[in-house]
């Protein structure tokens, strides 16, 4: 990712860090101070996840996954060492505001509240929220307002609750998806609301949920990654993501997950 780290050297080298003083070198998160900073300061990029194949997901122990392997490469990037940290997703803009985490870097659906209340950067995949079923009821049910009956599981938070919301289904909140979507497998509920992005990964044979399917899709959107209103480190990850588009990093790690046709380009 070698042009990729030029960008943010030569970001770096225009002064990003002109505003650190002896007070930014570390130490508690402070609101209004430089991110970049306060980062290498700590020498940790902390990483809000959820468990969400196959962008962020355990493996062995370790957290991996398209996203989880793009954050680590950001945070080489600028110095420092991606540590990754699981959140209420709910909470994930408070957790992000107050300092307990530097960013969220999770398949985020990105929308105009959203930005309001965070900085988002530049869309890097598209995506969709789907209706997952059992498989033995997919005939039956080929459109939304076919499924309008049926109690939902979906994940608190998430673009799918607000879908949901919206249509007034009646749903249960779960604290991932891979719950909401386990719950449906366990007849809990008689479909899901997921992203599709984690749908077509989990439904694949061997994957733990092969049991479910799906072909009705909601809508469409564009993920991205969530910093702290007004940081610094917003343009270095734009920078990053660009360069990692261009010099084809961003689609080898994409083809490991078989999310090569969703790319940005």
């Amino acid at each position: 990712m070698k042009k990729g780290i030029v960008t943010i050297s030569a970001l770096l080298a225009a002064g990003m860090l002109s505003g650190c003083g002896p007070q930014e070198s570390g130490g508690a998160f402070l609101e209004g101070r430089s991110d970049l900073a306060y980062v290498q300061g700590k020498g940790t990029l902390v990483v809000g996840v959820t468990d969400f194949a196959p962008m962020d997901y355990r493996e062995d122990g370790a957290w991996t996954g398209f996203d989880a392997q793009m954050a680590e490469s950001f945070a080489q990037s600028i110095g420092v060492t991606a540590v990754f940290e699981e959140i209420d997703w709910d909470k994930k803009a408070e957790l992000l505001q107050e300092g307990e985490i530097d960013c969220i870097w999770n398949g985020m659906t990105l929308t105009g509240p959203l930005q309001e209340e965070i900085d988002c950067s530049d869309a890097y995949l598209t995506n969709a929220q789907v209706m997952v079923l059992r498989k033995e009821n997919l005939e039956q049910y080929q459109t939304a307002e076919e499924c309008q009956h049926l109690l939902f599981a979906v994940e608190a938070g998430s673009a799918g609750e607000e879908l949901l919301r919206d249509l007034n289904y009646r749903y249960t909140e779960y604290h991932t998806q891979k719950e909401a979507l386990q719950s449906l497998l366990d007849k809990k509920a008689d479909a899901a609301v997921a992203d599709l992005t984690m749908a077509g990964y989990c439904t694949k044979s061997g994957n733990g949920l092969d049991g479910l399917g799906f072909h009705i899709l909601l809508n469409q959107e564009k993920l991205c990654v969530g910093l702290r209103k007004g940081s610094d480190l917003t343009e270095l990850l734009n920078a990053f993501l660009k360069e990692s588009m261009q010099n084809g990093t961003l689609g080898d790690v994409a083809a490991q997950y078989g999310l090569e046709d969703a790319l940005i380009r």
